[in-house]
């Protein structure tokens, strides 16, 4: 369950938060030119393009498409800000497991990651996260089964900021493989 307090964004407005475990984007639909973000890392420290593999169309328990592209590595390595960004929830779910809700600086995307073993000490909801901070550690929390240490990241278009758990989903693969 979401925590009792809401984050604010860096006005000082309160935001609403999740009710589900990952953003609840709609199916991936074509991005037109220019809307997806530009220039991210791995999220996965040490974890090279060539090293990824394209998971976001795959099915997972329950009928849903998982909307997301998982990266392993080992329990403990770092999780990087994939970009610059607020960090908007800090977030344990059923499904997800420890997970952070990270906000773009230009409040058009927001980059979810989850099934961490634990955050990177001090993080806290309106920290700004440079790209390549260690914000997270890789693990299996939530519905990863025991012993599958992965990121599970997802990359979602929003409309509203103060609704950043909904939009539509951008396949991080490609984005990556850059």
């Amino acid at each position: 369950m979401p925590s009792s307090s809401s984050p604010q964004d860096n006005s000082g407005s309160v935001l609403s938060t999740p009710t589900s475990s990952k953003p609840d984007a709609s199916p991936a639909l074509p991005i037109p030119e220019g809307a997806a973000p530009d220039n991210l890392i791995i999220p996965v420290a040490g974890v090279r393009p060539d090293q990824l593999h394209d998971t976001f169309s795959e099915s997972r328990s329950e009928g849903r498409v998982h909307d997301a592209i998982d990266i392993a590595a080992p329990l403990g390595t770092p999780v990087l800000a994939a970009a610059d960004g607020t960090i908007v929830k800090l977030f344990h779910s059923v499904r997800g497991g420890t997970t952070i809700y990270q906000l773009s600086t230009d409040n058009r995307f927001v980059y979810y990651y989850a099934h961490l073993d634990r955050y990177a000490e001090g993080l806290t909801e309106g920290h700004f996260a440079k790209q390549g901070e260690t914000i997270a550690y890789v693990g299996d929390s939530g519905n990863a089964e025991a012993g599958n240490y992965h990121l599970h990241f997802s990359i979602a278009l929003i409309s509203d900021p103060k609704h950043y758990w909904e939009g539509v989903n951008i396949n991080p693969y490609p984005l990556l493989k850059k």
